[in-house]
């Protein structure tokens, strides 16, 4: 059926776009000598992170164990789980998967390695870890070059723990001024990661493993420093109107929210039929990622979603309104996919505007 026809809010995947988008960043990474582990929490869906390493990714990046655990069971075996790892309940279910599959994990702490080392006892896989660098997002990662110290002969001394590597996340370049500004600051975590990797080196441990990413830098076509061994980029697959802002077209968005108007109280109000608990209430508010409203609607310049209630979204649009009618569909591209997909039970793949196949959103609400 045409998409039109489908009931609403739905979660839409343009199937062209999608698989463009697979091939360019593939293509890139190639060119780069480096690999591509996509972070799939961008998706959460099996299907397309299967469709990423079909065209070459080298294996795939989440976020929490939970989504691992799914990943695993659609036949994904090479994951890294992008994020500090405690507890010693979560520790034992990656033990479990170890027996399985090619996983690692990050860590920033000697508190985390002490309680891995327990767990892993008697394990017939060491626990594979790498290291966080903090290179500027002011999240976790390892700061100082004395607790990094610390930590690699912590973990050189540990009998259950192999140190894979380290990685970053420059998530701070979502807010850089322009493409100069954002460069600088990629060059920077970059430069940083691979600092630490050469401590790493000089203790003794010759990382196999030196992971950045994030979407912006790599949608610019930097260069990749030598010594970078793979790249995490995931909201590129799907894209949203934070990351389209950034790149400057909306030619790679290939995920929109279908949602139907249901009411026009007044001449310039527009009701539909999504609200925060289909599109979010994010909003981006600094530089190339900066975005106007809550999402934009697809299918006409300038107008975008000035407001959300849980079910409702509200545009004040006096010229929009002159142009459509209650029952009317439009799609609205969110402005950050990754907490949207989450969201969703299931997304529909859309070729030529007719609906190609249903995709469940397995990883949805896995947040343990």
């Amino acid at each position: 059926m045409h998409y039109k026809e489908m009931d609403t809010p739905a979660l839409l995947i343009d199937q062209d776009i999608l698989m463009r988008n697979i091939k360019d960043m593939q293509a890139y990474a190639d060119k780069q000598n480096v690999k591509l582990r996509p972070h799939t929490k961008t998706h959460k869906m099996p299907k397309l992170a299967l469709l990423q390493e079909k065209h070459g990714a080298s294996g795939i990046t989440v976020a929490k164990v939970g989504e691992a655990e799914v990943m695993a069971r659609h036949g994904l075996d090479n994951i890294f789980i992008a994020n500090e790892v405690v507890g010693k309940q979560k520790i034992q279910r990656i033990r479990e998967l170890a027996n399985s599959i090619n996983i690692s994990f990050g860590i920033d702490s000697v508190y985390q390695l002490n309680e891995i080392e327990e767990v892993f006892e008697g394990a017939t896989n060491k626990a594979q870890v790498l290291i966080e660098i903090e290179v500027g997002e002011n999240r976790s990662g390892v700061i100082e070059e004395e607790v990094f110290r610390e930590l690699v002969n912590a973990v050189k001394n540990s009998s259950n723990v192999n140190l894979k590597g380290v990685f970053s996340h420059d998530g701070h370049t979502y807010a850089a001024e322009n493409v100069e500004h954002c460069k600088e600051l990629y060059t920077a975590s970059a430069e940083r990661t691979l600092h630490f990797a050469g401590i790493c080196t000089e203790l003794g441990v010759s990382p196999e493993v030196v992971s950045i990413g994030s979407t912006p830098p790599f949608l610019f076509g930097f260069d990749i420093p030598e010594g970078v061994t793979e790249i995490r980029p995931g909201t590129y697959i799907l894209m949203d109107a934070s990351q389209s802002n950034a790149f400057g077209s909306f030619e790679k968005a290939a995920a929109t929210v279908l949602t139907t108007i249901i009411s026009k109280p007044t001449g310039e109000r527009v009701i539909t039929d999504v609200g925060a608990k289909g599109i979010t209430a994010q909003k981006r508010t600094k530089g190339i990622t900066a975005t106007t409203g809550l999402g934009k609607i697809k299918e006409y310049e300038d107008v975008h979603v000035d407001g959300v209630f849980d079910e409702h979204a509200i545009i004040y649009n006096k010229a929009f309104s002159e142009q459509v009618n209650i029952g009317d569909k439009v799609q609205i591209i969110p402005n950050h996919i990754c907490p949207v997909s989450n969201l969703h039970e299931k997304a529909y793949l859309i070729q030529d505007g007719k609906v190609m196949d249903e995709v469940i959103v397995e990883c949805r609400g896995k947040l343990q």
